[in-house]
């Protein structure tokens, strides 16, 4: 099973959709999202491409309310306080904005965790467990917006970025 991963959209409709539409010719069967949607009409994009969601809350999610409504009405998906476990793919994940928030522990309890914050891409295991942060999505610090793909099964990742005009409109 092939996973979407988000993080830290920051409203940055555009490069979120073109993201997206990534994903969804990757075959992923559902995206997750480690926080900082900030406003609900972020959410549109998802709602245009059809893709299931999972998600939390983030730092810079101003009205959670608004986020959490938008949710349930465009795409049927419920998002979470941070940090949430649940079960995909017969493996337990970790899905948490600020990685810091967790104790060591409980990250080892979960195949997968799934954080954003630092807007940074990256990769690492620890013991067992994968850890991935997709990066930032918005493109507003570094430049280019980025995601993840991750196979659940192989535990492979693939980072995606946008550079050309796809996502500039």
């Amino acid at each position: 099973m092939k996973i979407g991963l988000l993080s830290d959209t920051h409203d940055r409709v555009p490069a979120v959709r073109a993201l997206v539409a990534r994903m969804i010719e990757e075959g992923v069967a559902v995206v997750i999202h480690a926080g900082d949607y900030c406003a609900p009409f972020t959410l549109r994009a998802l709602t245009d491409l059809s893709v299931p969601l999972l998600g939390v809350f983030g730092r810079n999610d101003g009205d959670p309310e608004g986020l959490r409504a938008a949710a349930q009405a465009l795409i049927g998906a419920e998002l979470y306080e941070s940090p949430h476990s649940f079960s995909l793919g017969g493996q337990q994940i970790l899905v948490v904005h600020d990685i810091t928030d967790v104790h060591e522990r409980s990250l080892a309890q979960h195949a997968v965790v799934v954080h954003g914050f630092t807007h940074v891409a990256e990769m690492k295991m620890r013991g067992d467990t994968l850890i991935v942060n997709p990066g930032e999505a918005c493109g507003w610090v570094h430049g280019e917006p980025s995601a993840a793909i991750l196979d659940l099964e192989t535990k492979a990742v693939e980072f995606l970025k946008l550079t050309g005009p796809e996502w500039k409109h």
